[in-house]
């Protein structure tokens, strides 16, 4: 009775803790959350919501404080990044989670785990040093080989990691016996992948590609080093569209990180500004992924 009693205090402290756990990062978010906006107020109430959000000149020594510049190159850069990186990290998660044989696992998931410990700035060492000469070789007039294009490359390769481990997570949770089953029918391997594991783990799926935009919006250094670090509206350099991508841009991230240090008065609440949209943008990623992974997942119900 003693030892009953006393496996069940344990078990309520475990609880406890882990109930506190949970609180206390509840609590982290909405204190971050809390000191952006105090600080942001003032730039709010003196520039305006529309000012701020909708004009696109960032000029703080004229007292223009636009941000639509970048908010369209973060954005238009994490589009790039989920294009890039997004085919290349589930094609990896189905290489070893069905079809690398264990001696390829071995020597294939290492080195992408690798790849999330690598430091931002080498990434952007990289790209300064490979991917911009590279892209500097397209003909077109005004391409540096800094600008969206190259800052995509980059963060496609840093995403890589997160959602291939979490996709490849989620791949080999699926049961057995659904494979099996799906064999049985007649379905081949490909198949088999495509029409039912994949759809199966779907839910670990997006929740990887929901972390790997948040690291995309989140990045900083990086994108500082190969975007151009421009404040100007990202356009095509001709009249083709695809060269919007090696327009030199500004993200969000990138305009924090460049002036806080010497910033003051209504220049640095704006860009506590900044941080509030940055940090709108990530909510509403979050919560667009959640609607979505509640939808798809009442389909099957509703077909039955």
């Amino acid at each position: 009775m003693k030892e009953k009693s006393g496996r069940m205090i344990a078990d309520q402290t475990v609880k406890y803790i882990l109930f506190i756990s949970a609180i206390l990062s509840i609590i982290i978010v909405l204190a971050i959350a809390y000191f952006i906006f105090r600080e942001s107020i003032q730039a709010w109430k003196e520039i305006g919501f529309t000012n701020i959000i909708l004009k696109s000149v960032w000029r703080p020594g004229q007292d223009q404080y636009g941000i639509l510049a970048m908010i369209v190159g973060s954005i238009a850069v994490t589009i790039g990044a989920i294009v890039l990186g997004v085919p290349l990290a589930l094609g990896t998660a189905i290489f070893l989670g069905e079809i690398a044989p264990k001696g390829v696992q071995a020597l294939l998931r290492p080195a992408v785990q690798l790849l999330a410990g690598i430091p931002s700035v080498v990434y952007g060492l990289f790209g300064m040093v490979v991917l911009v000469p590279i892209i500097r070789r397209i003909n077109v007039p005004g391409n540096s080989g800094y600008g969206l294009l190259a800052a995509s490359i980059v963060l496609a390769v840093m995403i890589l990691p997160t959602i291939t481990s979490i996709a490849e997570d989620a791949i080999r949770a699926v049961p057995d016996s659904y494979r099996s089953g799906s064999l049985a029918l007649g379905a081949t391997k490909w198949q088999t992948i495509t029409k039912v594991v994949l759809p199966a783990g779907r839910s670990g799926i997006i929740a990887g590609i929901i972390l790997g935009v948040g690291r995309a919006l989140g990045e900083t250094m990086a994108m500082i080093m190969v975007i151009g670090n421009s404040v100007k509206f990202p356009k095509p350099l001709t009249a083709n569209p695809l060269t919007f991508y090696l327009s030199k841009a500004r993200t969000l991230t990138g305009n924090i990180a460049v002036e806080i240090s010497y910033a003051t008065g209504i220049h640095e609440s704006a860009l506590f500004a900044t941080g509030v949209v940055l940090f709108a943008l990530i909510i509403i990623v979050n919560a667009s992924a959640r609607w979505f992974i509640k939808r798809q997942s009442s389909i099957p119900t509703t077909r039955q």
